[in-house]
């Protein structure tokens, strides 16, 4: 009998990805659509959300003309992932949008913020979340009080508001559906942990109808059908990027934590139980249903892939990416860089905070300078993430930043753990394909490469100094 092949679905925030995968999560074809963004002001990042319709039809379309009409019918199932946090307003008549994507780096109602201080303990009582303009709701607010086209919708009883994950899904899928997952759904503010659904306290709080959200169901479900090519195959996995990459190896371990580093850098660490101190740390529903729920203890660095964009115009350097490794050999003296870039993460939490040079060099130890602020931050996540849950015995890295070895060993040395990298860097994708194989048993890793702690004393330094330098410009 013909072994089964499963489509992943990955919707980025620089490109849209399709990718075949066989039984043994090797990629047999690929398929990949750039897409935009636009930044209409310093707190404002958005995309088109028509055009991130059109780039998935178009990414099953690639990846499907490079494999022949056998390999097409042996397509069992398919899963997609999308950037959570991202939030879109659309029609339910017609699925036309009716706001830009709001992207998860977007702090546009960074504003509103504080008409809600006073329910910030409530808010994370009941989400896990800190109150914070990333996540939806004070997007979805937003889009409210400012965008005709919304309020127009809302008044005549045809608005949907929710997750990019939920709108791709009601463009996409055959028939019509109106639903969300729990990953996607969880990094709205409105979704309750112990309900497991929306919250309507949550919803009072910051206006939002429901009637306008999409229904939450399982992360593994049948959500109906993707058109491809003449046949349709069945969509049975929605979830979040990250919560996908995280099983990209197979099932997740707890003494584990798992960072996916694009244009944002996120850690995860799986929970046997909920920890009596998560610090200034998140909760994040991974997977719900088919008895595979899995909570995760989670930290966020926005400026990480986003840094580098940020370094290669400010420094007029546009190879700064792809230098990673020859600028951090050169040995000559850098800076350190306080980067607040897309706002401060954990363990920081601010909207904004510094983007600037601590001291002088050349544009090389400038961009190197860069580089190092995201291992630094990524560093005080870990710290955070082995002080709540526990030592930890090693590192799986992925996404694109992660393909720089010399980035990858600066992460072994400043936290002195084991570093892993899966062969397969498409960590979102993989991931996708063993849960629409149904979590296999027998799921191979996939190989890769491990980078050992060394003992880098200028890096340690380096961060020692600039571990003092960034609370003292936080706080001041």
């Amino acid at each position: 009998m013909p072994e089964p092949l499963y489509l992943a679905l990955d919707q980025g925030g620089q490109s849209t990805r399709a990718v075949l995968f066989d039984p043994s999560g090797t990629a047999v074809a690929r398929g990949r659509v750039a897409v935009g963004q636009s930044c209409p002001d310093a707190t404002a990042v958005e995309q088109d959300a028509e055009e991130l319709a059109e780039s998935l039809r178009t990414a099953i379309a690639q990846v499907l003309g490079a494999v022949g009409t056998e390999a097409r019918m042996r397509i069992a199932a398919a899963g997609l992932a999308t950037q959570r946090s991202s939030t879109v307003c659309w029609d339910t008549r017609t699925g036309a949008a009716l706001s830009p994507v709001l992207s998860w780096q977007d702090r546009r109602a960074a504003a509103l913020m504080r008409a809600y201080e006073d329910r910030a303990p409530l808010i994370a009582k009941r989400t896990g979340l800190r109150l914070s303009p990333h996540y939806g709701a004070p997007k979805m607010r937003w889009c409210l009080d400012h965008l005709p086209a919304v309020k127009a919708a809302q008044k005549a009883g045809h608005l949907a508001m929710g997750p990019l994950a939920s709108f791709l899904a009601f463009r996409t899928l055959t028939p019509r559906a109106l639903i969300v997952d729990p990953a996607n759904a969880a990094r709205t503010l409105l979704w309750g942990r112990e309900r497991q659904d929306w919250d309507s306290e949550l919803l009072d709080i910051f206006g939002i109808p429901w009637e306008t959200l999409p229904a939450c169901v399982p992360t593994c479900h049948s959500f109906g059908a993707v058109p491809a090519g003449g046949a349709f195959v069945p969509l049975t996995v929605l979830t979040g990027d990250q919560a996908a990459a995280l099983y990209c190896g197979g099932a997740p371990r707890t003494d584990t934590i798992y960072i996916n580093i694009g244009t944002g850098a996120f850690l995860q660490r799986p929970l046997q139980r909920w920890p009596a101190d998560p610090g200034r740390l998140l909760w994040s529903a991974a997977t719900r249903g088919g008895g595979r729920d899995l909570d995760v203890l989670e930290g966020t660095v926005n400026g990480a892939g986003a840094a580098l964009t940020w370094g290669s115009e400010a420094l007029a350097y546009p190879e700064l990416a792809g230098d990673c490794d020859r600028l951090l050999a050169d040995r000559d003296p850098r800076p350190l860089f306080l980067n607040a870039v897309g706002g401060l993460g954990s363990p920081y939490w601010r909207p904004d905070g510094p983007v600037r040079f601590e001291g002088d060099g050349t544009k090389a130890a400038k961009a190197a300078a860069i580089i190092e602020s995201v291992v630094f931050l990524i560093q005080e996540n870990i710290e955070a993430l082995c002080a709540a849950a526990g030592p930890c015995a090693a590192l799986v890295v992925t996404g694109g930043l992660a393909t720089s070895d010399g980035l990858c060993q600066a992460l072994a040395d400043t936290s002195g753990i084991l570093v892993r990298r899966p062969a397969e860097h498409e960590a979102t994708a993989r991931g996708l394909a063993f849960l629409a194989a149904g979590c296999p048993g027998d799921w191979p890793t996939g190989g890769g490469d491990v980078f050992h702690a060394t003992a880098n004393a200028p890096l340690r330094e380096r961060h020692e100094r600039w571990r003092m330098l960034m609370p003292a410009s936080v706080d001041g």
